[in-house]
C-alpha cells in the first residue's frame, strides 16, 4: 500500500477557491478504480496549511491516477493559487 502525504500552504484570499478546486480533486479521485482513500485535511495549528492524505494499493494505480484528465487539469489549477509547490512525501505502508 502506498500512502502520498500532499501538503500544501493557502493563503486566506485563496481559500474558498482552494477548497472549491480541493473538493472536486477529492469527489473524482475516490471514483478511481483502486483508490483506498483520499481525503484533504486541515492543520490544526494553522488554517493556512491543507494536505491531502491518499491510498493506493500500488505504483501502477497511483500513476494511473496522475494521469488522469481531472488531476491533471484541477492540480494545474490548485498550483496557480497555493504558496510555493505542493510538499509530497509518499510511504509505504508497513503495518
Amino acid at each position: 500500500m502506498i500512502i502520498v502525504y500532499a501538503k500544501c500552504v493557502v493563503t486566506g484570499q485563496n481559500r474558498e477557491a482552494f477548497l472549491e478546486l480541493a473538493g472536486k480533486l477529492v469527489e473524482e479521485t475516490r471514483k478511481e478504480p483502486g483508490n483506498h482513500s483520499y481525503r484533504l485535511v486541515q492543520s490544526r495549528e494553522s488554517q493556512n496549511i491543507y494536505a491531502f492524505v491518499e491510498e493506493w494499493p500500488g505504483q501502477e494505480e497511483l500513476d494511473i491516477h496522475m494521469a488522469s484528465e481531472h488531476f491533471k487539469k484541477l492540480g494545474v489549477e490548485i498550483g496557480k493559487i497555493v504558496e510555493g509547490s505542493l510538499e509530497i512525501t509518499t510511504h509505504e505502508l508497513i503495518r
